[in-house]
């Protein structure tokens, strides 16, 4: 059994020993609130019962849980009494209006926004990284950005052995970040290009069929990086515990439906070379090698996509840095599974 298959199923035993518990699901309709239902499922997540909540637009749709129609109730500030975990993913304005309502009632809240990532005393976890970390939540728990963990899970081994000082990413992230309205409007607009139809956007500001641009999250007029860049670096250095980790995004939207692929180069603190981090690669949780130089197969997002594991490639020595300290790599991983809902599921296992 690899490291990969250890953790998993040693997060799996604990919460199958524990005791069951009522759990809450907020926006359960969206992309990734569909995505904590299969998680739940398929990991056998301990529920003595589940609570499924939506806006009013969405309440009375019947949603199917391990054969089992439930029907989406409203989102109140009732809603969580007797709740023991709920997993939010419902947007930051939902997330710190019923959050501390929510742990008001006794629940632990693992929130997949980012209203409270950066918050003091707010623990932010990706369990490969940092699980120990769960255990000082004050009620709440933050789930990182999708493309912070996608990112940073496979180069945390790394820096085990030899400690980061600089990443530099490039992100290529897909339509399900910004939600399954996205996901349509990639479909449908890919269908009217290739039908010589002319597709006024809705959901981004830019056409995404054969298209790719810079993310359209708020740009800082003073250092030129977006919203989306800047969470990269501030949570990056959080998730790792150093706050002069040196890190620089630069993140782009593509026509890719759920997953992410980031472009890296690192630099660590002492020489590495690229055979190294392939051997930490290859016996690393969470991340699975895809590094075939014969037949030039590395990972894509095609076939990151419905996977658990981050798929890692393209290990090379970074020519540009003669001192032998840095090495580039390539990543792609499910968006809406461990940048999002598994990653929250994990969380909820080592509570």
């Amino acid at each position: 059994m690899n490291a990969i298959d250890q953790i998993s199923n040693s997060q799996r035993n604990a919460a199958q020993r524990s005791a069951p518990k009522t759990v809450a699901v907020v926006g359960a309709t969206g992309a990734v609130g569909l995505e904590f239902l299969t998680c739940l499922a398929e990991r056998n997540f301990p529920i003595k019962q589940l609570k499924l909540l939506a806006s009013k637009r969405s309440a009375g749709k019947v949603l199917s849980f391990k054969g089992q129609d439930i029907v989406v109730e409203e989102l109140t500030e009732h809603s969580f009494h007797g709740v023991d975990i709920a997993l939010f993913s419902a947007g930051g304005d939902i997330s710190k209006q019923y959050a501390p309502i929510a742990v008001k009632a006794g629940c632990v809240v693992v929130d997949n926004s980012s209203a409270f990532r950066m918050t003091d005393g707010v623990p932010l976890v990706v369990p490969e990284i940092n699980p120990e970390a769960v255990a000082a939540h004050n009620g709440i728990i933050a789930n990182p950005n999708c493309s912070t963990i996608i990112a940073m899970t496979p180069l945390w081994p790394i820096h085990k052995v030899n400690p980061l000082r600089r990443v530099t990413a490039a992100t290529y992230q897909a339509a399900s970040r910004a939600g399954a309205a996205a996901m349509a409007e990639l479909e449908d607009s890919t269908r009217a290009y290739l039908d010589g139809q002319e597709y006024a956007p809705k959901v981004l500001p830019h056409p995404y069929a054969f298209n790719l641009f810079s993310h359209n999250s708020k740009i800082d007029p003073q250092t030129g990086y977006n919203d989306e860049e800047a969470k990269m670096t501030r949570e990056s250095r959080k998730i790792f515990g150093v706050p002069d980790l040196r890190v620089s995004a630069t993140c782009v939207r593509v026509p890719v439906l759920r997953a992410h692929a980031v472009a890296i180069t690192f630099e660590c603190e002492r020489p590495i070379g690229w055979q190294t981090v392939r051997h930490i690669i290859a016996d690393a949780p969470g991340v699975q090698l895809v590094d075939d130089r014969e037949h030039n197969l590395f990972p894509m997002p095609r076939d990151a996509s419905h996977q658990d594991d981050i798929l890692v490639g393209r290990i090379r020595q970074d020519l540009s840095d003669p001192t032998g300290h840095s090495v580039s790599l390539f990543v792609a991983g499910d968006q809406l599974l461990k940048g999002a809902a598994l990653n929250a599921v994990q969380i909820a296992e080592l509570l």
